[in-house]
C-alpha cells in the first residue's frame, strides 16, 4: 500500500471501525410516499419481512418497525451513539422522557452510560414526495469509569455546527462540518460531559466532507497512537499519496502523517472518524458494550430488572406530530427549537 495509506476496503453498511469507536452504520432508504400516519402504505409493505427487516438488496428496509420504520424501543448501556442525519428526519423518544425531531444536517449525541432505552424512528412526513432517508449512526465506546456516568443526551443542530471552506488555487472547495475535534483552529461544539471526545487530547474526530470537483483538504500529523478512518461513501474518485481510490470505499489511514486528499471530477462526499484507543477490553454483545462478559450478563440482568426506567410512552415506536418541525425536548421545561 503506502507509508499513509494502511488498508483500503469496500465500504459496507456495517463495520467495526476500532478503539475508541465501536461500529460505524450507514442508512440510505428512498422511501415511498407516506401515508396519514407516517407509515408505509399497506401494499409498499407487501412481501417485506415486518418486524426484522434488514434486506440490504432492497431500496428501503423497515428495519425493525412495521408501519414506521426504524428501531422501536430497545436498551443500551455502555457507549454512546452519534447521529449525523444527511437527507430525512429521525423522531427520538427515550426512558427519561425525552423526546425530538431532528433531520438534515443535524447530530443527535447520546451517552447511554448506566442504562436507558430509547427509540429511533423515520417518519415518512411527505405523502406527496418520495422519503429518502439517509444518516451515519457512530458507536463510541466508554471508558470503564464512565460507564455507569447517567444517561445524557442533546442535540448538535445543523445550524450550530462550525464548517471550515477551504478554497484551492482554482477555486474548488472543500466544505468540513466538525462535528468532534477540530479543524485548522476551528474548534466543534462541546461533545457530551462523560464522552471520551470530551477531553480534546483524546483527538476524537468526527468530520462530515464534502469536496467540489478538483477540491483539496488536507489531514494533519497527529500522534502514531491515533486510529484514523475515513469512510468514502458518494462519488467518483479521490487521489491519496499518489493511490486513486474509488467511491464506496473504507480507507484507513496513518495518524501521524500529513495527508492530501484530492478529488476527482465529480462532488465528493466522506465521512472520517479518528480518535485515540481507550486500551481497554471491549465486550460488544447486542445493545450492550463493556469490558467483559460478566458485565454484560450483569447489563441484561439489571434490564430485565428495572427495564432502565421504565418507558413512558404509550407504545414502542412514538412518533412526533406530523406537523412538527425539528426540536429536542429534554423534560417538561426544557425544549429546544433550532
Amino acid at each position: 500500500m503506502s507509508k499513509k495509506i494502511i488498508k483500503i476496503e469496500d465500504f459496507k453498511f456495517r463495520e467495526d471501525v476500532g478503539d475508541p469507536f465501536i461500529a460505524r452504520m450507514h442508512h440510505l432508504d428512498y422511501y415511498p410516499k407516506g401515508n396519514e400516519r407516517m407509515g408505509v402504505p399497506s401494499l409498499d409493505l407487501e412481501g417485506k419481512k415486518l418486524g426484522e427487516d434488514f434486506d440490504l438488496s432492497s431500496p428501503w428496509k423497515m428495519y425493525y418497525g412495521k408501519e414506521v420504520p426504524g428501531f422501536p424501543v430497545h436498551p443500551h448501556r455502555g457507549f454512546e451513539t452519534v447521529t449525523i442525519v444527511l437527507q430525512g428526519y429521525v423522531d427520538h423518544s427515550d426512558s427519561n422522557g425525552a423526546a425530538g425531531r431532528y433531520g438534515a444536517g443535524d447530530v443527535q449525541w447520546m451517552t447511554a452510560g448506566s442504562g436507558m432505552q430509547h427509540a429511533e424512528m423515520f417518519p415518512l412526513i411527505y405523502e406527496d414526495k418520495e422519503n429518502t432517508l439517509e444518516l451515519f449512526q457512530v458507536w463510541l465506546n466508554l471508558p470503564a469509569k464512565d460507564k455507569f456516568v447517567d444517561p445524557y443526551y442533546k442535540m448538535l443542530w445543523a445550524e450550530d455546527i462550525p464548517v471550515v471552506i477551504e478554497e484551492g488555487p482554482a477555486g474548488a472547495k472543500a466544505k468540513i462540518n466538525v462535528i468532534a475535534g477540530s479543524y485548522k483552529g476551528t474548534k466543534s461544539l462541546d461533545p457530551n460531559p462523560n464522552s471520551w471526545a470530551n477531553n480534546r487530547d483524546n483527538h476524537v474526530g468526527i468530520w462530515t466532507i464534502q469536496l467540489e470537483p478538483d477540491a483539496s483538504f488536507i489531514l494533519p500529523k497527529v500522534s502514531p497512537t491515533l486510529n484514523r478512518n475515513l469512510y468514502y461513501y458518494k462519488g467518483s474518485t479521490i487521489t491519496i499519496d499518489h493511490t486513486k481510490i474509488q467511491s464506496n470505499s473504507s480507507i484507513k489511514l496513518s495518524g501521524d502523517e500529513e495527508i492530501k486528499v484530492i478529488n476527482g471530477d465529480k462532488y465528493s462526499y466522506l465521512l472520517l472518524l479518528e480518535g485515540e484507543p481507550i486500551n481497554e477490553p471491549v465486550v460488544n454483545y447486542g445493545p450492550f458494550v463493556m469490558n467483559s462478559m460478566d458485565e454484560i450478563q450483569q447489563a441484561y440482568q439489571d434490564y430485565n430488572t428495572t427495564q432502565f426506567g421504565g418507558w413512558p410512552w404509550d407504545r414502542k415506536d412514538p412518533i412526533s406530530a406530523k406537523g412538527m418541525g425539528r426540536f429536542a425536548k429534554y423534560d417538561d421545561t426544557h425544549t429546544e427549537i433550532p
